[in-house]
């Protein structure tokens, strides 16, 4: 029995005297070395929200008093791929006749006709003392109103309520035709038509309903909207 109490009076006297351990304090906490500090100079980005004023005329629209592009460098093709894409109603809101002309859109006149109609010879305006010079009474074939006729896929245009949206075109084989008629000469008179007719040309526009997208709204995705453009020069006669 002694032998056995020194025995474990041994084993003891070894654990005690074996390298103390050590108990960290519980404030302590050890700082993270794979954080290095930021050097000075550099601060962390600023997310910051910029206005867009739907109202404000485009950079394809400067210097013009037209209320549509027909080119558009800053066309947003890849968000309106995107768009495209996530609307799962798309084949139904799209529709679209590209090949439009005279053939089908003007009766009596040919798509060849309408191509060859040339106004250069035209002033629209006297020269002289009467509202009539001799290009009111000469010209080759035409419209009584000398008109710009384009079969067209407008980029982008002002809607009906003032703002500016960007329209589905040529994106994929998308496309959204419409035939644009403007007066060359709006309130001339009409011609070869005589004096005592007092007429004038006046423009005449048409509502069109356009697959859109707001470029200051990403997040509605595709919508129809309504826009107001040019569709005919005609001859008016006052009572």
């Amino acid at each position: 029995m002694a032998l056995f109490t020194l025995v474990v009076l041994a084993l003891v006297g070894a654990v005690l005297g074996a390298a103390p351990h050590h108990r960290a304090p519980a404030h302590y906490r050890p700082a993270p070395a794979y954080h290095p500090a930021p050097a000075y100079g550099h601060h962390a980005p600023k997310y910051e929200h910029e206005y867009c004023d739907p109202t404000a005329a485009p950079a394809c629209n400067a210097n013009s008093t037209l209320t549509y592009c027909l080119e558009d460098d800053e066309y947003p093709t890849y968000e309106i791929k995107g768009a495209i894409s996530a609307d799962q109603l798309f084949a139904k809101k799209y529709a679209d006749v590209a090949d439009q002309s005279a053939d089908d859109l003007v009766d009596l006149v040919t798509k060849a006709q309408e191509e060859a109609f040339d106004y250069s010879y035209y002033t629209g305006a006297s020269t002289g003392d009467s509202p009539y010079d001799v290009t009111h009474w000469a010209g080759p074939e035409g419209y009584i109103c000398p008109s710009d006729v384009v079969y067209a896929t407008p980029k982008r245009a002002q809607n009906v309520e003032g703002k500016w949206r960007v329209i589905v075109n040529d994106v994929h084989y998308y496309s959204q035709t419409a035939r644009l008629e403007t007066c060359l000469f709006p309130e001339a008179a009409c011609r070869a038509l005589a004096p005592c007719y007092q007429s004038h040309c006046t423009q005449k526009s048409v509502y069109h309903r356009l697959l859109s997208f707001d470029p200051c709204d990403p997040y509605k995705g595709l919508f129809i909207d309504i826009y107001k453009l040019p569709s005919a020069c005609s001859c008016h006669i006052p009572a």
